[in-house]
């Protein structure tokens, strides 16, 4: 498959690629109908901050399967157009933690102790020692605003070196702030009691320029130092701050507008160091983050839940071999169950008895509704199906029980409407051989694979020989048939695996026939 790269990325992500059997494409200059041009064929797509992924790229990438952000922030990418165009859109969130994190100390060293501005004046001949008293770091307060994983790994490094830790994180528990040694308090109590205030969280509509003139006045005396993202801080009132002397000093790596202007009043003061967004800048974490978006890339190409998809569900690396085989059980299940229902779905159940309750199955949910609106001619994957399920106005219901009492573990979809319901079990024997074993109450014994046929009739003498003599005269060959039914001479239910698709003719023969009740001609490889 082609892969479109269009920002520069280690060598090993391009390698990784490429070992898969996938075509690489690069274009670190691709823009306006270029980009939409390139990009029309691909079925991926890795891009860094150079980007801009908008609605319009991703509606003109009719064959993408997936956006990887070889870095963490994703503010370059429409992430809900992606939603709705069913592209997955997955970071490299650890690759880089190390290298961020690192240069946050190393920023916050450099402007307590002034060092680069100490540098250029020696480099310049003067030896300006005593215009330069620093600031210890041992016994002070950092402030840390966004405890995610670069912000845990700064407050780790910087308690080890005697501060105190005080974070705003609404989205963390206190008891990981305590295991890190944090104190979770609120925003401006955040700021109030920061000597050193580092910036981690992500830019969203939230966050944009949250850290203005009255969020600035209450760090007072203190020092702000921002390796995340940009946009966070309102650069003119910093500026104007440190001119003012309301605050000691600053460090910026990332700025709302990059590169930044020639005359950004950032750089009209000394006492805030700036650098051109070296916060992954190492071998190392480029490595890692190319690897691990490339990883991602071959995943989702493969079919494969994605580690890091902010927009789809993500399956635990280790619990993936388990949970396997029943992705495609659910997804099964919901492609009959779908194609049963007479009328329009307006809620879907998906239940998951035995072992298998035990398991994370959102990704198995959003597999099951894939199945469920796939026959229905919607463009549809495990990333948008619970979308569609919403936009549609369709509930969707998921249950869990340890009780299961024929098998180890069992996984029913059920579609209903005003109507009419129908349900479809699915399980595995021996491990991995993947069954339908009921449809709508009915136990049968049937493969999940090909094409089906599903008849429901009066349990009568010589009814499934008429089924196989009409399809038979039709050249439709029975690979496999299991039957069903509710009492001796009540409704009986079959399935039959088929080899090709059942003529008009044929289901004209046979619905003609007082004793068919009913016909549904299934197919599991795409629509109806």
């Amino acid at each position: 498959m082609k892969v479109l790269v269009t920002d520069p990325i280690a060598d090993a992500g391009l390698d990784v690629l490429r070992d898969a059997g996938h075509e690489v494409e690069t274009g670190y200059e691709l823009e306006g109908e270029d980009l939409l041009e390139a990009v029309s064929d691909a079925n991926g797509m890795i891009v860094r901050s150079g980007t801009e992924v908008t609605a319009e790229v991703l509606e003109a990438a009719e064959e993408l399967a997936i956006v990887g952000r070889a870095g963490i922030g994703v503010d370059n990418i429409d992430i809900d157009a992606a939603t709705d165009e069913g592209v997955i859109v997955a970071n490299a969130p650890e690759g880089n933690v190390r290298a961020a994190a690192e240069h946050t100390v190393a920023m916050t060293f450099a402007t307590a102790r002034s060092i680069p501005q100490a540098h250029i004046r020696l480099k310049n001949g003067e030896w300006a020692k005593s215009d330069y008293l620093g600031a210890e770091l041992d016994g002070k307060t950092l402030g840390v605003v966004g405890l995610g994983r670069v912000g845990q790994e700064v407050a780790k490094k910087l308690d080890s070196l005697g501060m105190d830790i005080v974070a705003f994180d609404p989205y963390i528990s206190e008891e990981r702030a305590d295991r890190l040694g944090a104190e979770l308090v609120d925003f401006e109590d955040c700021l109030a009691r920061a000597d050193f205030l580092t910036i981690h969280t992500p830019l969203t509509p939230e966050t944009e320029g949250m850290i203005g003139e009255e969020e600035l006045d209450l760090l007072e005396d203190g020092y702000i130092v921002n390796v995340g993202r940009g946009g966070i801080i309102q650069e003119d009132a910093l500026a104007a701050k440190v001119e003012d002397g309301t605050l000691a000093g600053a460090a910026l790596d990332v700025f709302a507008e990059e590169p930044l202007s020639a005359d950004s009043p950032l750089l009209e003061h000394d006492e805030i160091i700036v650098t051109p967004h070296l916060g992954a800048s190492t071998e190392a974490a480029q490595e890692n983050v190319a690897t691990s978006t490339a990883d991602q890339i071959n995943a989702a190409l493969a079919g494969e839940p994605v580690a890091n998809a902010l927009n789809a569900p993500s399956i635990d690396e280790s619990a993936f071999p388990r949970l396997e085989p029943y992705i495609d059980i659910a997804e099964t299940a919901g492609k009959v169950a779908a194609q049963l229902l007479e009328g329009r779905i307006e809620d879907v159940e998906i239940t998951y008895e035995g072992d298998i309750a035990d398991e994370d199955v959102e990704f198995v949910t959003a597999s099951a509704l894939k199945g469920v609106f796939e026959p229905l001619e919607w463009q549809v994957n495990a990333v948008n199906a619970p979308q569609i399920a919403e936009d549609r106005g369709v509930d969707v219901t998921e249950s869990k029980t340890r009780q299961a009492a024929d098998f180890q573990s069992l996984i029913s979809v059920t579609v209903s409407n005003d109507d009419d319901e129908v349900s479809v079990d699915g399980t595995l024997f021996a491990g991995d051989d993947p069954r339908i074993v009921r449809v709508d109450g009915y136990r049968v014994d049937a493969i999940p694979h090909g094409k089906m046929v599903v008849t429901r009739n009066t349990d009568e003498p010589g009814v499934i020989g008429l089924i196989g003599s009409v399809m038979g005269e039709h050249d439709v060959n029975i690979a496999g048939m299991f039957n069903a039914r509710e009492t001796i001479g009540g409704e009986a239910l079959t399935v039959y695996n088929v080899d090709s698709e059942i003529p008009d003719g044929a289901r004209e023969e046979l619905e003609a026939d007082e004793r068919i009740i009913g016909l549904n001609y299934i197919t599991l490889n795409g629509q109806a």
